[in-house]
């Protein structure tokens, strides 16, 4: 009995660190810092509160992120565009 659980307990122990593993990965792709948050509560509106509500901070922060560059991006584009009037 004593040879069998001698077996068994480093393959259960590297399961146990594997299945940690993954958790860990989960917490840390999910984990959002301090200057994030209060870059979102200085800067959200109702859209993305509801985003945060419904699927999370890192889908809210997302969210956002896309529609700057979204609006950054249109702004340099209608800046581009715009004819320049000779002087």
């Amino acid at each position: 009995m004593h040879g069998l659980a001698a077996l068994l307990f480093p393959a259960v122990l590297m399961l146990f660190a594997m299945g940690m593993d993954k958790v860990q990965s989960r917490i840390d792709r999910s984990a959002v810092s301090r200057d994030e948050v209060e870059d979102f509560l200085d800067s959200a509106d109702a859209q993305n509160v509801q985003t945060l509500a419904r699927e999370g901070m890192p889908a809210a922060l997302d969210e956002l992120r896309d529609r700057r560059v979204t609006r950054h991006e249109s702004a340099v584009t209608g800046h581009a565009e715009s004819p320049q009037r000779a002087s």
